[in-house]
């Protein structure tokens, strides 16, 4: 089989017995080329099927016009929508976008930004991996002026833009939905302190509700992920169901987490919601498919996208150089459906 040749300037320039410069000039509608010469090598390199190599072209001028974004997986319907914003508000601006997945490894994540980094993309966009706890692997975009913007799971200590919720008042709501409900002995899942603006800032929005409605904290209902999986759910519910005093609440830090327990409820006879109230997180598409519904509570992913993008953009465009801050979104709700509702 013959190997496929691109066809180059090179090619171009050879059929029509002109200089590669000028066919590279006519291309790019420069003034110096005539538009008569400008409308022959456009004509020319359509017929001949060329299609310029616009990271070739970027890596000249060092810059490729490219968006990294690194994300534990694609999966998750958080994340989906999330490279949705991304890639809308990229295109708008003819930015591409590269997604590489660390499958919440953090190994795989330090190897990804070496990729990125050698691929000298524009502008890099992450949401951590479930094992980070060091982020140095991310210092070598700040040491050299590339825009990087951390997004939903951020670091605790890294000198640059973060889009967030508000994950304390989202916690707090969640805990509140449920008090309201009735319910006394409140489970909360939750994946450690080293994400401090998630899944650390949830929980303590779950335990300032608690103490503000009276009721007591109670380490046994308190468990900590090394995964937000729907298998982990099963196996913490099943701790939590064996308990001598088991939950008739629970808060959970993620919908699929909140599927995995109402399944596991089931499966061991108990009613939801009337003896297990539950909440998830993100409104994720599965929790109005399952029944009995998901209560959930609400968080903008693709508006997060979108603003972690103009954020790299309008770095690399007008050349900002803004103090890095937080952009924290507080528009998240409840949604209240059948898993909780009990009055």
């Amino acid at each position: 089989m013959e190997e496929h040749r691109h066809v180059t300037i090179y090619d171009i320039a050879k059929r029509l017995n002109l200089a590669t410069s000028t066919i590279s000039r006519a291309l790019k509608d420069h003034h110096t080329i005539s538009d008569k010469t400008i409308k022959k090598v456009k004509k020319t390199a359509e017929e001949m099927g060329f299609v310029p190599n616009t990271l070739a072209a970027g890596l000249r001028g060092n810059k490729s016009k490219t968006i990294g974004v690194l994300i534990p997986t694609i999966t998750q319907p958080f994340l989906s929508s999330l490279i949705s914003g991304i890639e809308i508000t990229a295109r708008k601006s003819d930015y591409s976008v590269i997604i590489m997945q660390s499958h919440d490894s953090y190994e795989e994540e330090v190897n990804m930004t070496k990729s990125l980094y050698s691929s000298r993309v524009s502008g890099v966009i992450c949401s951590l991996a479930m094992e980070t706890k060091d982020t140095s692997h991310f210092q070598q975009f700040s040491n050299n002026n590339i825009p990087l913007v951390f997004v939903d799971r951020v670091p605790k200590d890294f000198n640059t833009f973060r889009v967030v919720i508000d994950n304390y008042t989202a916690g707090y709501k969640a805990t509140k939905h449920l008090i309201e409900q009735g319910c006394k002995r409140i489970a909360h899942m939750t994946a450690g302190a080293e994400f401090g603006n998630l899944y650390n800032e949830r929980k303590r929005g779950y335990i300032d509700a608690l103490a503000d409605y009276g009721l007591p904290l109670r380490e046994e209902l308190i468990i900590n992920l090394k995964a937000m999986t729907y298998d982990a759910g099963v196996k913490a519910c099943n701790k939590l169901f064996g308990l001598k005093s088991p939950p008739d609440g629970l808060f959970a830090p993620g919908d699929i987490l909140a599927v995995s327990a109402v399944q596991t409820a089931k499966k061991k006879g108990i009613k939801v919601p009337q003896d297990f109230a539950v909440i998830g997180f993100n409104n994720d598409p599965i929790s109005e498919i399952i029944e009995p519904n998901i209560t959930t509570i609400t968080h903008p992913a693709e508006k997060m996208g979108k603003a972690a993008a103009n954020i790299v953009i309008d770095t690399i465009e007008f050349h900002k150089e803004e103090e890095a801050k937080e952009i924290t979104f507080l528009n998240t709700e409840v949604l209240v459906r059948e898993s909780s509702k009990k009055v």
